[in-house]
C-alpha cells in the first residue's frame, strides 16, 4: 500500500448528489444536499431539527495549511495521514463534551464516516473568537514592539514571552471582509473591540446585544472545559479560536451554537506540560510545523508579511517537503488525538472510497 494512497487531498470531486456549486476551503469541501435529500434523511434518520432545514454534507481533506498556504509532500504525499480524522475525532469529543455539561449544541447532526459530517444550515457571526490564555505568537509580538491594548484591554507592563496571562483574554478579530461597518477596517481577520461588535449587532450577524454575552460566556467556559481536560493529560491549552452560527430549533427558534472546529491542533496551541515545567516549549499543534517553515527557509519575513502573499504562494507550490515532515506533523496530529480521545485512531486504507460506499449505502446520496 502505497502511504499515499491513505490520504485525501482531493474532497471536492466526490459524486454526491447536490444542485448547488461545491465550496471548497483550505481543508473543508462542503456539498449542499437537495431540499428532497435534507427533507428524506431528517425524516429517516430523525434529526431533531425543522423539516425544511437545509443539509450538507462537510467532507475534511488531510491537506495542510499554514501561512495562507497549502504545502506538499515530496514521493507524492500531498497530505498528512490522519489529520482530517484526528481534526474530526477531536471536535467530535469537544462538542459532546459541551452539550453534556450543557453549554451549547454544534452544526454537527451525523458521523457518518471519521471524515465526514453531516451539517444543518448555519447563520454564521461574522467574527473569529480568539480566547488567550498565555502570551505568545502575533500576540507576544504586537507587545514586545510596545502594543499594550488588544481589542479594547489593556495589558500590563512586565510581560514575559510564553507568561500566563493575568485572566483569559478574549480577542474577536473579523471573518471576511465586512464593509460599511465605522470604526471596523474593511479587510480580514483585523481585530475588533466589543464596543464595536455592540455598535454593529447586525453588521456581525448578531440577533441582539444579549447574544454577544451568550458567546462570550460559551467562549470562556468552552475554554475551560477543554483547558482542565487537558490539563488532566498534563497539556497546556495555550489559545484557541472560536466560531459560532445560529440554526434553528425544532420548533423552529434561533439558537446560537458552536460550529466549525473546536480545540483542534489547527485552531489552537497546546503545550506539553511537563517540558513546560522545564521552562521549554513543545508543541502538540500546528504551530510546530509553522516554527519548522520559519526554520527552514531562508527569508522568514516572506512567510510573515502579508505584502508578499505572491512569493509565500511560490514558496509553497515550488517546494515539496520532506516525506518525514509530514510523517511528523501526522505523529503530532494523531498523537494528541489519541490522547483527547482516550482510544486509537486507526487510518483509513482508502478513505474517498469509503466515503463513496458508506453515503452511497446507507444515505442514498450517490446514484
Amino acid at each position: 500500500m502505497v502511504l499515499a494512497d491513505k490520504v485525501l487531498v482531493v474532497n471536492d470531486n466526490l459524486p454526491i448528489r447536490t444542485d448547488k456549486p461545491v465550496h471548497s476551503g483550505k481543508v473543508r469541501s462542503v456539498y449542499w444536499l437537495t431540499a428532497s435529500d435534507s427533507a428524506r434523511l431528517i425524516e429517516e434518520k430523525g434529526y431533531d431539527i425543522p423539516a425544511n432545514t437545509p443539509l450538507a454534507i462537510m467532507v475534511i481533506s488531510d491537506r495542510i495549511s499554514a501561512f495562507d498556504c497549502i504545502w506538499k509532500g515530496e514521493d507524492g504525499l500531498n497530505g498528512v495521514p490522519g489529520k482530517g480524522m484526528a481534526l474530526n475525532a477531536i471536535s467530535n469529543h469537544w462538542f459532546t463534551l459541551f452539550k453534556e455539561k450543557g453549554l451549547a449544541d454544534s452544526h454537527i447532526l451525523d458521523i457518518p464516516h471519521p471524515l465526514v459530517w453531516i451539517v444543518q444550515k448555519a447563520r454564521p457571526v461574522m467574527i473569529e473568537a480568539i480566547a488567550r490564555q498565555y502570551i505568545t505568537g502575533s500576540m507576544w509580538r504586537s507587545y514586545s514592539q510596545g502594543e499594550r491594548d488588544f481589542c479594547g484591554i489593556i495589558q500590563p507592563e512586565g510581560l514575559r514571552k510564553d507568561q500566563k496571562l493575568p485572566e483569559l483574554l478574549i480577542t474577536p478579530s473579523t471573518k471576511g471582509i465586512l464593509t460599511g461597518l465605522e470604526g471596523v477596517p474593511e479587510a480580514d481577520d483585523v481585530n475588533v473591540s466589543r464596543e464595536d461588535i455592540l455598535r454593529h449587532l447586525e453588521g456581525f450577524n448578531f440577533n441582539n446585544e444579549h447574544d454577544v454575552s451568550l458567546y462570550e460566556k460559551l467562549l470562556k467556559e468552552g475554554f475551560e472545559v477543554i483547558s482542565n481536560a487537558l490539563a488532566e493529560q498534563n497539556e497546556i491549552f495555550v489559545d484557541t479560536k472560536f466560531e459560532f452560527g445560529y440554526v434553528k430549533d425544532a420548533a423552529g427558534n434561533d439558537k446560537l451554537i458552536y460550529m466549525d472546529e473546536v480545540g483542534t491542533p489547527d485552531s489552537s496551541r497546546i503545550w506539553e506540560g511537563k517540558a513546560f515545567e522545564q521552562g521549554n516549549i513543545i508543541e502538540q499543534s500546528k504551530e510546530g510545523f509553522r516554527q519548522w517553515l520559519l526554520n527552514h527557509f531562508p527569508e522568514p519575513d516572506i512567510l510573515l508579511n502579508k505584502n508578499r502573499m505572491p512569493e509565500r504562494l511560490a514558496l509553497a507550490s515550488d517546494n515539496l517537503l520532506p516525506q518525514e515532515i509530514m510523517m511528523m506533523i501526522s505523529d503530532t496530529y494523531i498523537g494528541i488525538a489519541e490522547k483527547i480521545i482516550g482510544k486509537s485512531l486507526p487510518l483509513s486504507l482508502h478513505p474517498k472510497q469509503e466515503i463513496i460506499d458508506v453515503l452511497r449505502n446507507e444515505y442514498q446520496l450517490i446514484d
